[in-house]
């Protein structure tokens, strides 16, 4: 397979997989070590990929992947932590589901939960749970981001000081090692902020893949919240310092 084939398949891989290792490429391509890690030298220089120990990352940016391509990308572990998340969740309570495809799918499998006061800043999740009769939906309004569905700016960040929610379920784009969540648009970060300020409780729904990316505006940190549901175990110190914030970690059955 020549250079530019295997570029090209290994941006593929780490846009997937959210890392891609020396090793797991030589194997792949039955090539040697050497020719892999000229390989993402390349691609590290060419501003394309971020070598890492042992391997590379999708490059640091400004600007989050696509919609589309992020609702496929870990399917089966989004759903995994979907299930995780809304078997915590219990009826007769207000909620708030904020911007993300994790979060869409909690909405998914809210569809037989009874008594709810669904508030959403999520186009996507207001006509997922517009299917359960037995849940009241509220729309924040705002400036309507059309790619994902997302109400963002400060007519939503005004409906959100209207409430109390007894629990939040957010997502984001990256988590950092040091436990900082980050996210990408600064005014979906100052609505996700007022949801922190304005809920008795708040989840995380994470796959394994934001801890392989980055990204540059901060969120909060996650001894703000109170469980993180997610498809993998996280690395050892971000554990430690999880269980010195009590912050819970689940990492939901059937996930990677």
């Amino acid at each position: 397979m020549s250079q530019n084939f295997r570029h090209t398949e290994i941006l593929e891989i780490a846009r997937k997989d959210g890392k891609v290792t020396v090793e797991g490429l030589a194997q792949h391509f039955g090539v040697t070590l050497q020719t892999i890690r000229r390989d993402l030298t390349d691609l590290a220089e060419n501003g394309k990929l971020e070598r890492v120990h042992g391997g590379a990352i999708p490059a640091s940016g400004t600007a989050n992947i696509g919609y589309e391509e992020r609702r496929s990308l870990h399917a089966e572990g989004k759903q995994a932590i979907a299930r995780a998340c809304a078997a915590r969740i219990p009826n007769d309570i207000s909620l708030f589901l904020s911007i993300g495809t994790t979060t869409e799918a909690v909405a998914q499998e809210l569809l037989q939960h009874r008594g709810l006061l669904v508030v959403t800043n999520n186009m996507n999740v207001a006509n997922t749970l517009a299917l359960n009769p037995a849940c009241e939906v509220v729309v924040t309004g705002g400036s309507l981001r059309r790619f994902d569905g997302g109400l963002i700016g400060s007519l939503a960040t005004e409906t959100i000081r209207q409430f109390k929610f007894d629990l939040s379920v957010i997502g984001c784009s990256a988590i950092d090692l040091d436990g900082d969540l980050l996210d990408f648009d600064v005014q979906e970060v100052g609505v996700s902020q007022a949801i922190l300020r304005h809920s008795r409780k708040t989840f995380l729904v994470s796959d394994h893949s934001k801890l392989h990316r980055s990204a540059p505006i901060r969120i909060a940190s996650l001894s703000q919240i109170q469980s993180v549901f997610t498809d993998a175990p996280l690395p050892q110190a971000l554990v430690k310092s999880c269980a010195d914030w009590k912050t819970e970690l689940v990492v939901a059955p059937g996930g990677g």
